[in-house]
């Protein structure tokens, strides 16, 4: 990051906010759930973070992530790729193999993630019952 508080690299989203500038469009906590605050981003994390080091095939991801499309997880792919939390590999077999690993960026982020999936196994019954106690009260 450059001493303005900007960087950018070819093909990637300039980030000039500062930290705590959370309520503008460039505010990197709102670029960073922006690309990663899907169910298939997180899923995808954590399914190549359990198979680490080793990579994994495009179909045996798909099996293991129940309920995903194939054009979703493909889409899903290939944004992680771009954003430097995934490596894919093609194999000259046919028809080719595409594999799929974290790198260490990834890998950085699945530490998080973890943490995350953490509290939500905690803390989720409350929140249901939070919500059911709630029901049919009108906000105000």
């Amino acid at each position: 990051m450059e001493q303005d508080g900007t960087s950018a690299k070819p093909g990637h989203l300039e980030v000039t906010a500062r930290r705590g500038d959370l309520f503008t469009p460039d505010c990197p906590t709102r670029q960073l759930l922006d690309r990663i605050g899907t169910k298939w981003v997180s899923m995808v994390i954590k399914v190549l973070a359990d198979d680490d080091p080793q990579t994994v095939r495009f179909a045996a991801l798909r099996k293991r992530m129940p309920g995903v499309s194939q054009k979703m997880l493909s889409q899903t792919l290939q944004g992680l790729v771009a954003d430097g939390l995934v490596t894919r590999r093609v194999e000259n077999t046919v028809p080719p193999q595409v594999h799929y690993g974290l790198t260490d960026l990834g890998r950085s982020l699945e530490e998080r993630l973890a943490g995350l999936r953490d509290w939500a196994e905690t803390h989720m019954p409350a929140i249901v019952e939070y919500r059911a106690g709630s029901a049919g009260v009108a906000s105000g």
